[in-house]
């Protein structure tokens, strides 16, 4: 697409203009706070998720970085790994300020990293056994803020099991119950004893995870597996080495290479940031660190892909649930996009439906490490000319428009809406017509009771590499 400069310049001086002071304050009011508990130097993907994370700082209010144990490093913390990917954000991050002014400066993120303590699980769980890092979490949930505060744990969780035990021994009845009420956590795996320990122990906490031992049943390793009759091609080695490692300043090459499986600690906080379909308070709704319901799943034995004794849950916890996924693929003639010929239907469905577009969105993002503003691809701004709540009775007819969406570079961008059905309770599936107009509809299906349908609008530009923003869309149906 070719465009004057004076248009160009036009639209840059728009995005600034009327997005600047909405931006600064999602920063201090409305980001995911989160703090990680990292295992890192366990395995070299600790490091691949700390520098998309750091890309992602204009859009979570990260509180802590925490070096943990877990049953693959179980008696030694590496926080000096933590500080090695910090020094290369310091380098870069005067040129992410040019695409976003809210990028926290090295200094405040130097002063988050902290320790947990260097024991393995429950050994670090008990009287006189506090930490840098369980001290920060209480410190943390002790502020006068509303939000929830987020644990995103990517190895071992004892530092949080400690500061619950701590705050249990020292508070009272009604304090733990409030501090424990602001707590969301969610666990790659169970990577020590301590997880199930919290799960049993304060039954009411938010938490999410795919339990156990056996790594090839979670969730989150859609993230990175090869998936048959999809394009595996945005996980590969050499997509990585050109989109994130090389050509993009220190952060790019400080990214390790892969060795048991690329960034399996990120669907952690994937889920966190506020794309339009994300909501971090909904896990059923799912997005793009995957989609969870709430249920006491079954106990599956030990079957060895962890050293993690499993043990029973005695409570419903947030984990694995299902997507039946038959994905849109390019249409040469005619309707732009048609409907895949294969169907996936499994947990992992939920995760990697999305994976093309987080990996390009990341992609775009290290070239913001290295690029003018002009020169890089910023996301486009998908608008609804209407509440993204509506309320409407059977045999009603539906407008759903986002005529007014717009791209900050100036670039063409497609339409595309489709119904997620598991994300609602409406069994039937939407007739929405030509998908990928900006304008669809649809006549209100005939229900006996209440029902609520997701409609997800992806709007993704023709920008490089390609970025997409979405708009989620619940109709509640009504009985005519």
């Amino acid at each position: 697409m070719m465009f004057t400069s004076s248009l160009r310049s036009i639209s840059l001086l728009m995005l600034f203009v009327f997005s600047l002071p909405v931006t600064t304050s999602a920063q201090t009011s409305n980001n995911n706070r989160v703090i990680v508990l990292t295992d890192i130097e366990a395995d070299p993907d600790d490091t691949q998720s700390l520098v998309r994370l750091l890309l992602y700082g204009n859009e979570l209010d990260i509180k802590g970085i925490v070096a943990t144990t877990s049953c693959w490093l179980q008696n030694e913390i590496h926080p000096e790994s933590i500080e090695r990917v910090i020094n290369a954000y310091e380098a870069v991050q005067p040129n992410l300020l040019l695409h976003d002014p809210n990028y926290p400066d090295a200094e405040t993120l130097y002063s988050l990293i902290t320790k947990g303590a260097p024991v393995y699980g429950m050994k670090g769980v008990g009287a006189d056994k506090d930490s840098e890092g369980s001290r920060m979490i209480i410190d943390e949930l002790a502020k006068a803020d509303d939000r929830p505060l987020w644990i995103s744990v990517w190895g071992g969780a004892n530092t949080l099991a400690q500061a619950l035990y701590q705050i249990k021994e020292t508070r009272s009845p009604q304090e733990l119950k409030r501090m424990v009420s602001k707590l969301r956590v969610y666990t790659i795996s169970d990577q020590d004893d301590s997880g199930i320990w919290i799960r049993n122990s304060f039954p009411e906490l938010f938490y999410i995870v795919s339990p156990g031992d056996d790594y090839g049943s979670a969730t989150w390793t859609g993230i990175n597996m090869q998936i048959n009759g999809v394009d595996n091609s945005t996980i590969s080695n050499s997509w990585l080495a050109t989109n994130i490692q090389q050509d993009h300043g220190p952060l790019g090459v400080v990214y390790p290479d892969v060795a048991w499986g690329m960034e399996g600690d990120t669907p952690a906080f994937l889920g966190l940031l506020p794309n339009g379909l994300n909501e971090s308070e909904h896990p059923e709704w799912g997005g793009w660190g995957g989609r969870y319901e709430l249920y006491q799943p079954e106990f599956n034995e030990k079957d060895g892909s962890s050293i993690v004794e499993p043990a029973p849950e005695t409570r419903p916890i947030w984990t694995n649930a299902v997507d039946e996924y038959r994905p849109y693929v390019p249409n040469q003639y005619g309707r732009t996009v048609k409907k895949s010929d294969q169907t996936q239907k499994n947990d992992k469905a939920t995760l990697y439906r999305w994976r093309d577009d987080f990996q390009n969105d990341f992609a775009a993002r290290m070239d913001w490490c290295s690029q003018k503003y002009e020169d890089a691809n910023h996301a486009p701004v998908a608008v609804l000319s209407h509440s993204d709540q509506l309320t409407v009775t059977s045999g009603q007819w539906v407008n759903l428009d986002a005529m007014e969406s717009y791209d900050p570079d100036g670039d063409s961008f497609s339409f595309l809406w489709f119904q997620y059905p598991e994300a609602g309770s409406l069994e039937s599936e939407l007739s929405l017509g030509a998908e990928n107009v900006h304008k669809v509809g649809f006549r209100a299906p005939k229900v006996d009771e209440m029902k609520t349908a997701h409609v997800i609008l992806k709007v993704t530009d023709r920008g490089e590499p390609a970025m997409t923003s979405y708009r989620r869309v619940i109709v509640t149906i009504k009985p005519s």
